[in-house]
């Protein structure tokens, strides 16, 4: 990276200035003088005015190349920090790619929370909403379009979640029943139902612009079928298959995943 050109030396003159005007001073004073005392006087008060401007304007100078050098530092280390995060064997976007690197945090942190917190029915509203946001992460490699949207949904929603998850595991490892403690967890219960149902809806929405698209090809076959007389009783409706689609789509949206939950798909044998 190219350092930035320092201006440190950019007032140097006024300092040597100042100070021959000083001493210029210092002098005319002395010819002009009654008395030799007035004149080292003058020219002690001369050089010491002279000395002082020079000494504040270096440290002023100082000071701003430091801040410089600090500024070009933390430059430089968010540089770092923004290429470490981009794997240059990446097959996707920066942007695309951010999204799946927040996506696994995300997922790492839930799946901690999933194993700390021993509530079967917490663990279950955990695992459903890791299921439908791993979804969610995973549209922006299908449609970067989407990377907007879903950058919104990682950057508020999912980590609010996460936060409120904390607070649950903090307050249950307590292992008392005040009013306050069980009042929280009872609201923070509450808000994992409205948050997989808002999730769901979120995962629906990235689809708009698929459904349109998939309507109008149904619609231009459909009116293709009718004018080779191909329609009617007895041949494929297209309407009616996609929504069968559709339903099986938010039928596996809603099953849970196996994302955290500590075991692997067995494999199918042959025969």
């Amino acid at each position: 990276m190219a350092r930035k050109k320092s201006n440190k030396h950019s007032t140097s003159w006024i300092a040597p200035t100042a100070l021959g005007l000083a001493v210029w001073g210092a002098l005319y004073t002395m010819l002009n003088a009654s008395s030799f005392a007035a004149v080292l006087m003058t020219a002690a008060a001369g050089a010491a005015a002279g000395l002082g401007l020079y000494a504040i304007l270096h440290l002023v100078n100082k000071s701003k190349a430091d801040k410089e050098r600090k500024a070009e530092e933390e430059r430089a280390r968010q540089e770092a920090e923004a290429k470490a995060k981009t794997d240059p064997m990446s097959p996707y976007s920066p942007e695309v790619q951010k999204v799946i690197n927040e996506g696994r945090l995300a997922m790492k942190e839930m799946g901690r929370l999933y194993s700390s917190i021993r509530n079967p029915a917490i663990r279950q509203k955990i695992n459903e909403i890791m299921a439908v946001s791993d979804k969610i992460v995973r549209d922006a490699i299908d449609d970067p379009s989407d990377v907007p949207q879903i950058q919104k949904f990682l950057s508020f929603y999912l980590p609010t979640t996460i936060k409120l998850l904390n607070a649950y595991d903090r307050m249950n490892a307590q292992e008392i029943s005040g009013s306050n403690i069980s009042g929280s967890m009872a609201r923070i219960e509450e808000m994992l139902d409205t948050s997989i149902a808002a999730y769901q809806k979120q995962l629906d929405a990235l689809f708009a612009n698929q459904a349109a698209d998939i309507q109008m090809d149904i619609d231009m076959m459909n009116g293709m079928l009718a004018r080779e007389g191909l329609g009617g009783k007895g041949y494929l409706d297209l309407n009616d298959f996609m929504r069968e689609y559709e339903k099986q789509q938010k039928m596996n949206a809603q099953k849970p995943d196996s994302y955290t939950d500590n075991h692997q798909k067995g494999s199918t044998s042959n025969g």
